[in-house]
C-alpha cells in the first residue's frame, strides 16, 4: 500500500537524538531519508555505547530506515554533492550548532531563493537567536532549564527523567512541524521554515506544573513516584515486591477501602474522607496501606485492585518491558536489519489501517555513499578521487 510520504526526499545533517528521532518517523511514513555523516566515525551517537552487539543503543533506536552518505562538508566536492541533493530534496533537517548551517549557505533564506519548494527544519537547544543562542544544550541541561528537575525526584534530591525527554520533545515537534509544512506546500506550492528549540518543546510539556504554580503559587512538590496532589497514587511495597496504583475520585476511594484494604470504615474517617485530607495525612495513610500490603503478594494485591477496578500496574524493569505480555499479544514487535544482523524493534505506536510502516535497516557509516553518488552522476573515477581526498 502507498505510504503518506512516498516520493518525499529528506536530507538530514543530523547527530545525537532530536533530529534523528524526527527523521526516523518521516522514514517510516515512506520518506527517503539521506543521513549525512562524517566519513569514518559518522554520527557521534554511534559511539555512545556498544550495548546492541557492538552498536550503540541510541543509534539503533533512532536511525533505522535511513541511507547513510559519508561527506566531509569542509571539502568543495562534498559541498557540491550536498547542493545536488538539495536540488532534488523536499526537506532539509539540521541540528548543527546555531549558525553553522547558515555559514555553509544553508539558511532558509538562502535555500528558499534557490529551491522555493524546499522545507527547512532547524533544530537547536535554545533557538537561533536570543541570549542563550550559543549555549551548549545537552538533554540534562534543558531538563534543568525547563524546570523539570525541580518537580522530579524526591523531596531531598531532584532527578532527571531517565530518557532523553528534551530531545524527544524537540524531535516530535520537528516531525509534526515538517508534516504541517508539507501539507501547506501542497496548498501554496511554497516551502517554509520550521524552527524547533529543545527548551521551547520541553517548556510546552511543562504546561501543567506551570499553571499549577500560576501567579506565584507554590510549584508541585517532588514526590518521587507519587503524585504531587492526589493520594493514594504511586508505588506501594507488597510482601514480595510492589505495585503502582492510582485513586482518582471518592467512589474509587470507597471501593479501595472496602475491597483492597478490607476496612470500609476507613472511607469515612475524617482524616481521609476527601482527597485534600488524604493528601494532608498521606504519611499516616501510607502506613495503613503498607501494613495491609505487607501480608499479601503482588499477585494478591493486583487481584484485589482489579476486582475493585482500581487502576494499577507493575513496576517493570527493562526485562519486564522486553517481555511485556500486552506488547506480545498485540504483535508490537518486528525485526530490523543492521550491520550486526537482525535486531528486535518496536513498531510505531500510531497504527494506521491504510498503510504499513517502512521498517528498513540501520545503516553502517557511509553504506549508501557510492550508490547515491552514482545516482547524482558521479562516475567511478570521480568517486575514487573523492575517496582518496577524504571527501567521502
Amino acid at each position: 500500500m502507498a505510504r503518506p510520504l512516498d516520493g518525499i526526499t529528506v536530507v538530514s545533517l543530523e547527530h545525537a537524538i532530536a533530529a534523528p528521532f524526527c527523521t526516523r518517523q518521516l522514514a517510516e511514513l515512506g520518506a527517503r531519508v539521506i543521513k549525512i555523516e562524517r566519513p569514518g566515525a559518522g554520527d557521534f551517537a554511534r559511539a555512545y555505547d556498544q550495548r546492541v552487539r557492538g552498536q550503540a543503543s541510541h543509534f539503533v533506536w533512532t536511525n533505522r530506515s535511513k541511507e547513510s552518505l559519508a561527506l566531509d562538508l569542509k571539502q568543495a566536492d562534498a559541498q557540491a554533492v550536498l547542493k545536488d541533493l538539495l536540488a532534488r530534496a523536499d526537506v532539509l533537517v539540521q541540528n548543527l550548532a546555531p549558525g553553522a548551517a547558515a555559514r555553509m549557505g544553508l539558511s532558509f533564506d538562502a535555500l528558499h531563493a534557490q529551491h522555493p519548494r524546499l522545507v527547512v527544519c532547524d533544530i537547536s537547544g535554545y533557538g537561533q537567536d536570543g541570549p542563550y543562542r550559543d549555549k551548549k544544550a545537552y538533554d540534562l541541561l534543558i531538563q534543568s532549564e525547563a524546570g523539570l528537575l525541580s518537580i522530579t525526584g524526591t523531596p531531598e534530591a531532584p532527578s532527571k527523567a531517565g530518557i532523553s525527554i528534551a530531545d524527544i520533545a524537540a524531535g516530535m515537534y520537528a516531525y509534526s512541524g515538517i508534516l504541517a509544512a508539507l501539507m501547506q506546500r501542497a496548498q501554496t506550492g511554497e516551502g517554509s521554515r520550521v524552527e524547533v528549540s529543545m527548551l521551547e518543546a520541553l517548556a510546552e510539556w511543562m504546561g501543567y506544573p506551570l499553571y499549577y504554580a500560576f501567579d506565584g503559587a507554590p510549584a508541585p512538590e517532588r514526590t518521587a513516584a507519587s503524585h504531587a496532589s492526589i493520594y493514594p497514587y504511586g508505588t506501594f511495597a507488597t510482601g514480595d515486591g510492589g505495585v503502582v496504583l492510582g485513586i482518582q475520585n471518592e467512589r474509587e476511594w470507597k471501593v479501595f477501602c472496602e475491597i483492597v484494604l478490607g476496612d470500609a470504615a476507613l472511607a469515612t474517617d475524617p482524616r481521609f474522607d476527601s482527597n485534600a485530607r488524604r493528601h494532608e495525612n498521606r504519611a499516616t495513610l501510607q502506613a495503613l496501606i503498607l501494613a495491609v500490603f505487607a501480608g499479601l503478594s503482588t499477585a494478591q494485591v493486583e487481584a484485589r485492585l482489579d476486582e475493585a477496578r482500581i487502576a494499577n500496574g507493575r513496576l517493570n524493569d527493562m526485562a519486564g518491558l522486553w517481555g511485556h505480555p500486552q506488547l506480545r499479544a498485540r504483535a508490537c514487535w518486528t525485526t530490523v536489519d543492521s550491520p550486526v544482523g537482525e535486531l528486535p524493534a518496536l513498531l510505531p505506536p500510531a497504527r494506521n489501517s491504510g498503510f504499513d510502516y517502512r521498517i528498513d535497516a540501520v545503516p553502517a557509516v557511509g553504506q549508501h555513499t557510492e550508490a547515491i553518488l552514482r545516482e547524482l552522476g558521479r562516475d567511478a573515477g570521480q568517486i575514487e578521487a573523492m575517496r582518496m581526498a577524504g571527501a567521502i
